[in-house]
């Protein structure tokens, strides 16, 4: 068998002026940077090759000079699909200046894409990215004016649109692993992440292309344990041993065994986020976690919501995610994203997007640039700023709920956090909630359609998703109304009932307690019995709630009281501040029906919300007989003037 070890500069020299490019890596992480050095140098010393075709799912950069940014040169590239740009500034002003085709497409789809390409597919069938900026309908994924073929169409499967992504052959695949044998068996036990390697060397192998890999060193001849094995030599044509500098484990961190999965660390040492709007954000999108979920966190701003998991002690009951292939544990940040420590496994990229695209995520919590009245999020692109969408749409589109965070303006916002809530000492120079989003990344409409909760959660103001378009339901302490949040609107959200404040916690230091809320483990404690065991107090007080699991933690805790009494007992109920989701509201009102069937004698409940009394009489009405004050006293005194009847 030959020896498959060459040199970088050997390497470059496969690729062919013309050759559809495919390169591995997630931001830092699983770069091919040697080759991507290489090529670079090739081309810049004789200017070949040329008019290639670059080709990739995530984006691979440091925004300055590394990964894809080598690249950047005119001539090089006549082409580029991508799945975002953000950290690829070189490239993106190629494509934005119109000198190269370009497009943006959603980071899983060309996940998925080169799979069908291996396959021999002519192209990948998805519902991901109806009524974005990828529909044809609107922009078919195209950057630029200079851009012409259709790659995306519309298709109609089974009464439903499906969008068709068309397939390309792949003629070089540029990939990386940690370890080679001569005969050219790839293992990635250094690397954080596999990401999608194992499927482009297939693409570039079965469309007649040239599969080289980047390795940190080579082992002896059947060296490597199969089981380890992810890319197999029969599927590559040459291996180049990189130079250190060149192999770091991601752009930030040269090599971290926890990175890769050798140790765990403990929880504690991920450090406590400082007391700022930032971490007020991450704060509320964390009331939205769902106990025992499946979540993704996407890139700066939603970063914080683990770290605030963290210090409320939430992280063993979540399962984060990221989606190169992250499950379990706690993700990193920076030029480290991607990367996680204490992980339950990683696996394929495009197995990830498998599981984001089927439905699995309970809820995504993701940044906003810019937001209008019909809901529709930008985070793509503004003027000629070129951020891509990356997994965004994936994840957005198919995530049963979302929570999309960040500031209410920003450029030149200076925000004080207290616990008296927030003060603006300078407003933002540039308004995210606009008239009209620049570009479509998320629908909003089609999201309502759907009856998909969604959030979009500021520093000031929280705001949900109605069939009508966006709401305000909450605003922070210290916050005017019309100075502070309507008069930087460009649009007049709908209003709802009653706007709630901000819960105090978020402004305060130290733990919220938020553990306890979440997992209701204050329940003994709401559900108590008179010393004469002849009334039941259910004190609902602020309490969420928001799943099944939730009911029926209420309903074991009145049985475990009132099933050994033998008798009825009267009931108090308190729902002052209580939330309970529509989509558990029918579940809360049989509980209660079946409650009142077995235990209850008189039952009086109360709220000083009106817009609570009038939802929870609504509520009660189909079912339960309502009586619903206002006051405890009111409610009380009722019960006391009704003592021995019974509504049932």
């Amino acid at each position: 068998m030959p020896n498959k070890q060459i040199s970088a500069a050997a390497a470059a020299e496969l690729v062919r002026d013309g050759d559809t490019v495919t390169t591995s890596g997630f931001v830092g992480i699983g770069v091919p940077e040697e080759l991507l050095v290489a090529l670079e140098t090739r081309f810049v010393e004789t200017a070949h090759p040329r008019d290639l075709t670059l080709f990739f799912a995530a984006g691979q950069g440091d925004g300055k000079d590394r990964g894809l940014n080598r690249l950047g040169h005119e001539g090089l590239l006549a082409r580029v699909i991508g799945g975002h740009w953000g950290l690829i500034p070189k490239v993106a002003a190629l494509a934005t200046a119109g000198k190269i085709a370009a497009y943006n497409l959603p980071q899983g789809v060309i996940s998925h894409l080169y799979r069908d390409i291996a396959a021999g597919r002519p192209g990948t069938l998805s519902r991901v990215g109806l009524g974005t900026f990828v529909d044809p309908r609107l922009e078919g994924g195209k950057i630029n004016d200079v851009t012409h073929d259709e790659i995306v169409s519309v298709m109609e499967v089974g009464g439903a649109e499906h969008l068709f992504y068309r397939a390309l052959p792949v003629h070089v695949a540029l990939l990386r692993g940690t370890s080679a044998d001569p005969a050219g068996n790839i293992s990635m036990e250094r690397e954080a992440l596999v990401i999608d390697n194992l499927a482009q060397a297939m693409a570039a192998k079965n469309s007649g292309g040239v599969v080289i890999v980047q390795v940190e060193r080579m082992v002896a001849r059947h060296g490597l344990n199969p089981r380890d094995v992810v890319i197999p030599g029969a599927l590559v044509d040459a291996v180049v041993v990189a130079a250190p500098e060149n192999h770091h484990q991601t752009f930030a961190t040269p090599y971290s065994h926890a990175f890769s999965g050798q140790f765990r660390v403990e929880a504690d040492t991920v450090p406590e986020m400082p007391l700022t709007p930032r971490k007020v954000i991450a704060r509320r999108a964390a009331f939205e976690l769902p106990i025992n979920g499946v979540v993704n966190l996407g890139i700066g701003m939603p970063e914080g919501v683990a770290a605030v998991a963290g210090e409320e002690k939430l992280l063993p009951h979540l399962t984060l995610t990221a989606e190169p292939g992250v499950i379990g544990g706690q993700p990193a940040s920076g030029l480290d994203f991607g990367a996680a420590v204490n992980t339950d496994a990683i696996v394929p990229q495009s197995a990830q997007f498998d599981f984001y695209d089927g439905g699995g995520l309970d809820i995504a919590v993701l940044g906003m640039a810019q937001v209008d009245a019909r809901g529709n999020v930008n985070v793509s692109r503004f003027g000629p700023k070129l951020a891509g969408a990356g997994g965004f749409i994936n994840i957005s589109q198919n995530a049963r709920a979302v929570v999309f965070a960040g500031t209410f303006t920003s450029v030149g916002l200076d925000l004080a956090v207290s616990e008296a809530g927030v003060e603006i000492r300078s407003e933002g120079r540039v308004t995210k909630f606009v008239e009209a989003v620049e570009q479509v990344t998320f629908s909003g409409p089609l999201a309502a359609a759907a009856g998909k909760k969604v959030l979009y959660v500021t520093e000031r103001a929280v705001f949900r998703l109605r069939p009508e378009g966006v709401e305000l339901v909450e605003i922070a302490p210290g916050i005017d109304l019309e100075r502070d949040v309507l008069a930087h609107m460009a649009f007049a959200p709908e209003m709802a009932p009653e706007i709630a404040e901000m819960d105090a916690r978020l402004f305060a230091e130290g733990p919220m307690g938020l553990r306890v809320d979440l997992l209701h483990l204050d329940l003994d404690d709401r559900v108590a019995l008179s010393a004469d065991k002849a009334q039941l107090f259910l004190n609902f007080e602020k309490m969420r709630v928001r799943a099944p699991g939730d009911v029926n933690k209420v309903r074991a805790r009145v049985e475990a009281v009132c099933a050994p009494l033998g008798h009825r007992v009267d009931v108090v109920a308190n729902y002052d501040g209580a939330r309970i989701d529509e989509e558990v509201e029918d579940a809360w009102v049989a509980m209660v029906q079946q409650m009142e069937d077995r235990f209850y004698g008189t039952v009086t409940r109360y709220s000083g919300s009106a817009f609570m009394r009038m939802k929870l009489g609504a509520a009660f009405a189909r079912e339960v007989r309502p009586h619903v004050f206002e006051t405890a006293t009111e409610a009380r005194a009722f019960l006391s003037a009704a003592r021995g009847g019974s509504f049932l």
